[in-house]
């Protein structure tokens, strides 16, 4: 008895091995595609950013704008980046790298890894090198949106010609802007162990120790602070009613220091700061006889206003005034002890 032949065995189908990088290649060219519209509507983005703030008087420029980062970030690279505003004040970097992920395309790193230059409207450019230099901005749609500045073991040379800046170097300096809750914006800075040009004002007061400042205050109306330039905005905010209430601010130079834990500031028609600051004042006649000197204030100003701080200090070396801002005047108690600084030229 013969015993049939069994049929060949079957060959198994390899379609099951080849599915999983069948679909792996559809990822990839569908987040491919994903990544080439993202990085073109960044540029699209950017320049239409660009042509409105050129329409607003600013001046922006950049020699190279190189745009990568695949597969998961949004690099922008510029070369040789500039901006300056109607007013004046301008920005300069030898590089400006800007990085976003691609499930964050609204939250932006910003770096300056080779410096940059901040120029002045009257006192020219000065240039600043740090160990490091960042930023980051997100909340785009937000007034204000956040933004967050960090620059650690910095210092300042100003360009030849220009004119002194008060520091040569500080440890660190922090900006922080926050949008708050009812219309608000927070508005924060700090800059630790600063250390003062010795020719300049800051030096007389400091002598060779830091110097130290601290700002925390909330803004309101924040919505109405929009316009096409920087004034126009400004103008629209306190037009509105906005308001700068200052929870902390303080200047240590020294052994002089300047302190303030309430207070109320907003902008007049003239440009011109508005308001009052309740401060407290430490070695303030040192400090102001320093101002005279330096011409910042009037001599005789400076003297009437370190006899009215001397005479507040009592018998303890910390004196307590109100310095107002009224009428473009400034004055610590009844003593008018210069113009109030200016937050945007009047046109």
């Amino acid at each position: 008895m013969s015993l049939h032949d069994l049929p060949p065995p079957r060959k198994h189908s390899r379609l099951g091995l080849y599915i999983p990088f069948g679909i792996a290649l559809l990822v990839v060219i569908g987040w491919t595609v994903l990544w080439l519209w993202a990085r073109g509507e960044a540029r699209v983005r950017m320049d239409a950013a660009v042509e409105d703030l050129k329409r607003a008087g600013y001046e922006i420029s950049w020699q190279d704008r190189g745009i990568g980062g695949y597969p998961f970030r949004l690099n922008v690279t510029l070369t040789d980046a500039r901006v300056r505003e109607p007013s004046g004040w301008g920005l300069q970097a030898p590089v400006l790298e800007g990085q976003a992920y691609m499930h964050a395309p609204g939250h932006w790193m910003l770096a300056a890894p080779d410096g940059l230059t901040f120029v002045r409207p009257l006192g020219g450019p000065v240039a600043v090198k740090g160990e490091v230099i960042r930023a980051s901005l997100k909340d785009l749609d937000k007034r204000p949106p956040s933004f967050s500045l960090q620059a650690s073991k910095l210092t300042f040379q100003p360009a030849a010609g220009a004119q002194p800046f008060g520091l040569t170097a500080a440890d660190l300096v922090e900006f922080h802007l926050r949008p708050g809750p009812d219309d608000e914006g927070l508005v924060a800075a700090e800059v630790k162990n600063g250390q003062a040009r010795l020719s300049g004002l800051f030096g007389r007061i400091a002598g060779d120790k830091p110097v130290s400042i601290t700002w925390n205050s909330r803004l309101t109306k924040m919505s109405a602070f929009a316009g096409a330039d920087w004034p126009s905005a400004v103008r629209n905010w306190s037009d509105a009613g906005g308001q700068m209430r200052v929870v902390q601010g303080g200047v240590t130079a020294g052994e002089a220091v300047l302190g303030s834990n309430a207070g109320t500031l907003t902008v007049g028609t003239d440009g011109r700061l508005r308001g009052m600051l309740d401060v407290t004042l430490r070695q303030a006649p040192m400090a102001l006889g320093a101002m005279g000197q330096a011409g910042v204030i009037q001599p005789e100003a400076a003297g009437a206003a370190a006899a009215v701080a001397e005479a507040r200090q009592g018998q303890g070396e910390a004196a307590r005034a109100t310095i107002n801002f009224q009428a473009g005047q400034t004055t610590l108690g009844p003593v008018a002890v210069g113009p109030a600084p200016k937050v945007y030229e009047r046109r």
